[in-house]
């Protein structure tokens, strides 16, 4: 997975500031992935953040402006709705209302938590700098700034399978953007971003699971872990 930051070049991003942008990002998905999910009273999804080398090198035609081709650190799993049997997209409409509703749910969900990322990359920055953090100044398109050029595709993707009309994917997108952003806005969601991204970077492994993840989110300790809140 690559990561697509469309940086001024103007004003290059320093390598430690960039680290702190992608923990945050992914301190953003997993957050995500269990707080807003449990919210949504959805099934508990595994998930882990696998911490890589950082793999960049300089590129002079961009005035010494670092091109990053790998995350340092990354989300895997977490999706509710992954790689769905075509046979089982079609066969939805002979779902019960309730099970339409409960697919409904998790595929917005799964859009929402990708959503969440970058925008949990755009409030770090935005508080970084001293700067306002609204939903008039960050917006769907200013996410390709922030590392989500890659979530929003997979959104789009997502689109095309829950509402084959694409004319009805900007209103649709538009939502689940309000939603993410309600969700990044709310003090007790920030703090749990705050306490994970900070995890990842003072991290010395190279996995972080899921359980303790969801411990650092949960503020239950570094060495007691939930016995069962992942599934495998």
């Amino acid at each position: 997975m690559k990561r697509n930051y469309q940086t001024d070049i103007s004003c290059p991003v320093d390598d430690q500031d960039l680290l702190r942008q992608i923990a945050f990002h992914e301190a953003g998905h997993a957050s995500a992935i269990y707080l807003y999910n449990k919210q949504k009273q959805l099934p508990p999804v595994y998930f882990q953040i696998t911490i890589k080398a950082l793999d960049h090198q300089k590129d002079s035609s961009l005035d010494s402006r670092l091109a990053y081709d790998h995350f340092a650190a990354v989300v895997e799993g977490g999706r509710l709705i992954h790689s769905l049997p075509i046979a089982l997209i079609e066969s939805t409409h002979y779902f019960s209302a309730a099970e339409q509703d409960a697919y409904q749910t998790a595929f917005e969900a799964d859009m929402i938590n990708l959503l969440i990322g970058p925008l949990a990359e755009a409030k770090h920055v935005a508080l970084r700098d001293d700067e306002q953090f609204n939903a008039r100044l960050v917006n769907i398109n200013s996410l390709h700034y922030y590392g989500g050029t890659s979530d929003l595709e997979k959104v789009y993707e997502y689109l095309d399978i829950f509402i084959p009309a694409r004319s009805r994917h900007e209103e649709k997108m538009a939502e689940l953007f309000e939603q993410a952003f309600q969700f990044i806005s709310s003090p007790a969601h920030w703090q749990a971003v705050e306490r994970l991204a900070v995890y990842i970077l003072n991290n010395k492994e190279n996995i972080i699971g899921c359980e303790e993840a969801i411990a650092v989110l949960d503020k239950s300790g570094r060495d007691r872990f939930p016995k069962l809140s992942c599934r495998g």
